[in-house]
């Protein structure tokens, strides 16, 4: 514990917790020189990994060559709070209001995909602290407790296990002076290690005989080849999945957004802080506002703390500097502590951003370039670490000459170009700022909705 009035960001790391807990792993061997296959997939993340081991799963016979311009799990794979959702649609009722009439079709698809993330975990004995605990929402202003009600209600009609909590039974849970009322969802998805999943797929993609490159960005892509830095890939078909790295084909980018979001990891707290927490069932906790924090228990006792500060750069701009910014992590810091003031001291040991792939409609875009020969998948908008399988089963079905689910691709509105883009986002998130502190849904959010812009969950 520091003293008081210490800085509890001094001793932060920058980086990711889950890359300091596991390192990167064994590496394989860049790319020099050509090389053929019959697939080749572009990411080493969830999305790369699920859809080079769903390829090879289907069709043994054929080569799939990935690679990946860091290391396996380097992107948003390894920079996430490891909260795995059940849904597909971003929530019940963002799913009610974009997609009535398929909603019972796509909560059994989300529910059969973690239920199939879970068995393949097992059989292929990947320890990644798979924990299926559900979460808990909190409402934290008037408005978000009396909303509660009617969302439990909703829930509960859809077939959800879900809880309505008051205050006192909220803080019996977890203890926060903030807390006016909660959702305890039994049905809602869990926590588990993104790196360790990472590796673990990485490896059963070996087993399988993927031929993986790390270290080997492409530089373009065109049907039936890739170009690297150091030579070719010719391919019969190719999958795209840099998510909210730029696509090395221009017309993607019109579609997705690159946002930071920051994230702090507490030092190990003593038996007697969790004691006074509670906390007993350690499940993840998610505010019920737009700008939301998530939070959850690691090994070791720490807490992991993220969220809320979402920050998108001019010209849909990245880089490693950007993961650092220290007014976002500062006020997270100021947000835990009013969150949880018995802790007021505690320190943090490891401070990142990773970037979220955002689309209009906060749901994936799937689909094929107009060769037939080039599939995508981007835009998970923070649902990735488990979405990502479903995600990727959709796109073999396209490679293999079927269909995919029609809400994943049809196109979204595309975000508009630069300075309208810029200007465009700070308005929604200022919007969204707005509705969390009045929980009114002002004119811009409205109009929005009408044209199925926006996250309504």
């Amino acid at each position: 514990m520091t003293q008081l009035g210490a800085d509890p960001l001094a001793e932060a790391r920058p980086g990711s917790y889950w890359h300091d807990r596991h390192g990167v792993g064994p590496t394989t061997e860049p790319l020099v020189g050509d090389t053929a296959a019959d697939v080749l997939v572009v990411g080493g993340g969830f999305t790369g990994l699920w859809s080079a081991i769903t390829v090879k799963r289907r069709h043994p016979e054929q080569d799939v060559v990935l690679v990946e311009a860091e290391h396996v799990g380097h992107g948003a794979t390894g920079r996430n709070g490891g909260f795995i959702s059940e849904s597909l649609t971003h929530g019940l009722s963002h799913g009610l209001a974009l997609w009535p009439d398929q909603i019972e079709e796509l909560l059994e698809l989300g529910r059969a995909n973690l239920r199939g993330l879970a068995a393949d975990l097992d059989e292929q004995g990947i320890s990644a602290d798979l924990r299926l605990t559900g979460k808990t929402v909190v409402a934290t202003t008037p408005h978000e407790a009396a909303s509660l009600v009617p969302l439990a209600e909703l829930m509960a009609a859809h077939g959800e296990d879900v809880t309505v909590l008051d205050a006192a039974g909220v803080r019996a849970d977890v203890d926060s002076p903030t807390y006016l009322a909660g959702l305890r969802v039994r049905s809602g998805g869990g926590l588990l290690d993104p790196v360790a999943l990472a590796h673990g797929l990485r490896d059963w993609a070996l087993r399988l005989g993927v031929r993986l490159h790390e270290r080997t960005p492409i530089t373009s892509v065109s049907p039936g080849v890739a170009a690297t830095a150091h030579g070719r890939v010719t391919a019969r078909r190719i999958v795209l999945a840099t998510n909210a790295y730029p696509a090395p084909t221009r017309r993607l980018r019109k579609y997705v957004v690159p946002v930071y979001d920051h994230v702090l990891v507490t030092e190990p707290l003593t038996d007697h802080q969790w004691a006074v927490l509670g906390w007993a069932e350690r499940q993840g906790l998610t505010d019920a506002g737009n700008q939301f924090h998530y939070y959850r228990p690691l090994p070791e006792g720490r807490i992991l703390w993220g969220g809320y500060d979402a920050i998108y750069y001019f010209g849909s701009s990245t880089s490693a500097a950007r993961e650092q910014r220290d007014a976002s992590h500062r006020l997270l810091a100021r947000q835990f502590v009013e969150t949880f003031p018995q802790l007021d001291g505690i320190r943090f040991t490891h401070r990142w951003a990773g970037l979220i792939d955002t689309t209009s409609r906060f749901v994936p875009y799937l689909g094929l370039d107009r060769s037939g020969s080039i599939a995508h998948a981007v835009g998970f908008t923070g649902l990735g670490v488990a979405y990502s399988r479903f995600a990727a089963g959709a796109v073999a079905d396209l490679l293999d000459g079927g269909g995919a689910p029609a809400f994943l691709t049809k196109a979204p509105v595309p975000f508009p170009p630069e300075p309208l883009r810029y200007v465009a986002v700070q308005a929604t998130r200022a919007a969204l700022a707005r509705e969390d502190v009045t929980g009114r849904r002002g004119p811009w959010l409205r109009l929005l909705d009408r044209f199925g812009v926006g996250f309504n969950s």
